[in-house]
């Protein structure tokens, strides 16, 4: 077997290529070491295991996200809006990339510059640093999970998971469960405008609970 020149960002590179291809499941060590055309013993000098390797993919993907700053924006809301949308952007960019991101960390301190910036919007709008930590915690799960199932059903542009269509669902449920079988509709299509509204209400959840002073938000 011929030989290549290994290094972790060569590793990272091919993961996430073969992401789009396989998924989550079908990307292995194994897997990318024959794209590589190496043994997979030569992985496990830059990765010990496959959450080593995620945790350098999402690290990968959250620069991605950041390389160009987001504008300034003019309110603390909608801040957190742009910041939840570039965030579901880059997720959607990668088949199961809001998996990837679930549960990792990041390998390095680069995310940290991004954050400094996003929080300090809340903080100068009146938020305590402790209240703009946990508001901003409550957006980003709550992208990570609508993402995680967004692409459960939407697995790839053009591409729907078996099982879910909405019509097909209906009749499946039967009449003896109305609201059940009328709810797919709400469920499981039209993710861009459902997304939308999960933002307001979080917003408002956020205003509602964790508000910044009075006379500065």
């Amino acid at each position: 077997m011929a030989t290549t020149r290994l290094d972790r960002a060569l590793v990272v590179d091919t993961a996430l290529r073969l992401l789009n291809e396989v998924g989550l499941e079908g990307l292995t060590l194994r897997r990318i070491a024959k794209e590589l055309n190496v043994q997979a013993p030569a992985l496990y000098w830059h990765f010990k295991n496959k959450g080593e390797l995620l945790d350098e993919m999402a690290t990968a993907i959250h620069r991605e996200m950041t390389r160009t700053p987001m504008a300034p924006a003019a309110s603390w809301q909608e801040q957190l809006a742009r910041a939840q949308r570039g965030l579901r952007a880059a997720l959607l960019g990668y088949r199961d990339g809001a998996k990837v991101f679930s549960g990792t960390r990041f390998t390095d301190t680069g995310h940290a510059a991004a954050m400094e910036a996003h929080l300090r919007v809340l903080v100068d709008a009146g938020f305590t640093p402790s209240a703009a930590a946990r508001a901003s915690f409550i957006a980003y799960t709550f992208t990570l999970g609508f993402v995680t199932e967004e692409q459960a059903v939407q697995v790839a542009p053009g591409e729907r998971a078996a099982g879910y269509d909405v019509d097909e669902r209906a009749a499946r449920i039967g009449a003896d469960h109305p609201l059940a079988a009328a709810a797919g509709a709400d469920l499981f299509l039209n993710y861009e405008e459902r997304f939308e509204e999960g933002l307001r209400v979080i917003i408002a959840g956020i205003e509602a609970t964790l508000p910044p002073s009075a006379g500065r938000a």
